[in-house]
């Protein structure tokens, strides 16, 4: 089953039909132009200034290209102003070589390795990981939608537009997919797939639940009773096991191969496929049942690179999911403040599987520690009211086919003006994430993809929901009275930072990693200019600081009025700093940082303060 959608060879070089090769032409330009901007950004490139253009001076080739500069000392690259000069070319009769408009992105890594300072089995893997982007965003491109279309589709619908990761220009790589794979499990193809089903000897597998849900219950709820039935008759003691989906790739590719010796021994039994179809949101391993959307969101390991780490499944935090859920949702309970302004996408169940021979390895590379498991999660559906919507944070970087952005499209069917809007999206926004780390010492993840914005049937912003919890909240490293209510083997899966660093949840995760690409959008498409909106940014902060004066220590420690924070550097990481690298840790130190940028809140730049619109 699949939704409407071009084919992959659509949007190849010699694929079939000019649309898929002016989507190639055009994905590539673009990745270009975000490797520019994302390299000077990160100070992996320094270019030269000329008289109305930068310069990128490489030992094959020239880069021309005009770009302007936003907050943080962000990078503005015009797409349709890179040329390339090709030093090897003949000159032309005004004695310059001669330069072509520059859309090819695997060429630019090629010129920019020496400058960059990869050696060829980085530059090697880098290459592989953007043909696989490339291929990918020229799919998106060649059978995007309008904005108005954008709008009328369902949270899981719009996830399978998603652009990938602003920051990381190889967003995409999925090492491990063929061709097929990616046709059939990427979001973007929006294919629809069954799931094959295990059952795990106990002593391999452990079932965890919050309070008052069996695993009796949790299978009455998804599975029917005739497949119910179905599966048991494979196994002669049904109760000795465990049971979990398993996504088709990862069975043909990690638990056949890997779990050989189980499977042989009658400790691991394959059940065969439930009826339901699933489709893959944007992170690829977490999966939305689309025969019936009230049933939970299921997030299962998966043998594939993508961006800086492998995506399997740690046990040990899918073991306490459920426990750090129950915990989480005490927080509005033990503070009123949070109520109505955050939902919390509770992973609710999980079954952590363990692999006896690579247990006995601990300095084995961490992905095989992560080869099998399950986590169950509430659907964001369960959370919403009569007529209210859920997108995810990063819908509001899209841009239709017809060149309209999401947002304009939005804020035009609220009927508010763009000031308006924005101050309502701020105020759903901020607060809860705010105080939750202010409060109570409890950082999320809320970058874009983890973090919904909820609109009521005016397309105003209402409130959050947010999600991931066992591998991405972090606590501070001492203990506070709060914490004294999660139970000690979840607290010491979450990891535990210092407030300068917990702070880079929001200042880095949403305001250098979301909201520094949505200023241009804002700038273009409804004439707010970047530094109005940092003065509707740091009015909602200033006012949440009036609201709880009594917490101006952690105002002061958090530093969100700073003259300047570290810039984490995300493609450095990938990469100079071992994203393409076998190691045993997956998270061996806080990101990579690379200098600061000046913070457009402090008081002292020129960011306004503006009084938001009242509603």
């Amino acid at each position: 089953m699949t939704d409407r959608g071009m084919t992959a060879g659509d949007t190849a070089a010699g694929g079939v039909g000019d649309r898929g090769r002016a989507a190639w032409r055009a994905a590539g330009k673009t990745l270009v132009a975000k490797a520019i901007a994302e390299f000077c950004y990160e100070e992996l490139l320094t270019p030269t200034t000329g008289a109305d253009q930068q310069h990128l001076d490489f030992p094959a080739a020239t880069y021309t290209f005009t770009a302007t500069r936003g907050a943080f000392g962000a990078w503005r690259v015009a797409e349709d102003s890179i040329r390339r000069q090709d030093h090897a070319a003949a000159t032309i009769a005004d004695g310059g070589p001669p330069s072509v408009p520059a859309e090819d992105p695997l060429l630019f890594l090629t010129d920019a390795r020496t400058a960059l300072g990869l050696d060829g089995p980085t530059l090697a893997e880098a290459l592989r990981d953007l043909t696989a982007t490339w291929t990918a965003d020229a799919h998106l491109l060649a059978t995007q939608p309008t904005a108005a279309g954008l709008a009328e589709l369902s949270y899981a619908e719009l996830e399978s537009w998603q652009q990938g990761h602003p920051c990381i220009l190889l967003n995409k790589g999925r090492l491990g997919f063929s061709a097929a794979d990616t046709r059939r499990y990427a979001p973007e193809h929006r294919q629809h797939f069954r799931l094959p089903w295990l059952a795990v000897h106990r002593e391999l597998a452990a079932f965890a639940a919050v309070p008052g849900l069996s695993a009796d219950t949790l299978l009455a709820e998804e599975l029917d009773p005739a497949t119910r039935q179905r599966f048991a008759a494979r196994l002669e003691h049904p109760a000795d096991y465990v049971w979990l989906p398993v996504h088709p790739f990862h069975l043909e590719n990690a638990v056949r191969p890997l779990f050989a010796q189980q499977l042989a021994e009658g400790r691991i039994v394959e059940l065969g496929e439930a009826p339901d179809h699933y489709r893959a949101l944007a992170s690829v391993r977490t999966l939305v049942n689309v025969d019936h959307p009230h049933k939970r969101n299921v997030k299962l390991a998966l043998l594939i690179r993508n961006t800086l780490v492998w995506r399997g499944l740690p046990a040990e935090s899918a073991a306490q999911a459920p426990e750090v859920t129950r915990w989480l949702h005490l927080l509005p309970h033990r503070d009123p403040y949070l109520a109505g302004r955050m939902d919390l996408l509770g992973e609710v169940a999980s079954v952590a599987v363990h692999h006896p021979g690579f247990a006995a390895v601990p300095d084995a590379p961490y992905r095989y520690h992560e080869l099998l498991g399950a986590i169950w999660r509430e659907p964001a559906t369960g959370y919403l009211a009569e007529g209210e919507r859920a997108r995810s944070l990063a819908t509001l970087l899209l841009t239709g086919a017809d060149g309209r952005a999401l947002i304009a499209e939005l804020v035009e069917r609220s009927t508010a003006d763009a000031r308006t809007w924005l101050a309502a999206f701020l105020r759903a926004v901020l607060p809860g994430l705010l105080h939750a780390l202010h409060g109570n010492g409890i950082a999320f993840c809320p970058h874009g993809e983890n973090t919904l914005v909820v609109y009521g049937p005016d397309e105003l912003p209402r409130r959050i929901m947010l999600k991931d919890f066992a591998e991405d909240v972090k606590l501070r490293t001492e203990d506070l009275p709060g914490y004294a209510d999660l139970a000690e083997p979840a607290k010491a899966v979450l990891l535990r930072w210092r407030p300068d660093q917990l702070a880079h949840s929001i200042l880095s995760a949403m305001f250098t990693g979301h909201f520094r690409f949505l200023t241009p959008i804002l700038d273009r498409h409804l004439g707010v200019g970047e530094d109005e909106f940092w003065g509707l940014v740091r009015a909602e902060l200033l006012a949440y600081r009036a609201r709880f004066p009594e917490l101006a220590a952690q105002h002061e420690e958090y530093g969100f009025t700073a003259p300047e924070f570290d810039r984490v550097s995300l493609n450095r990481e990938q990469l100079t700093g071992g994203g393409f690298h076998d190691r045993a840790e997956k998270d061996e130190n806080f990101d990579v940082i690379h200098r600061t940028v000046r913070n457009p809140l402090c008081a002292n730049t020129s960011a306004p303060v503006v009084t938001p619109p009242s509603g």
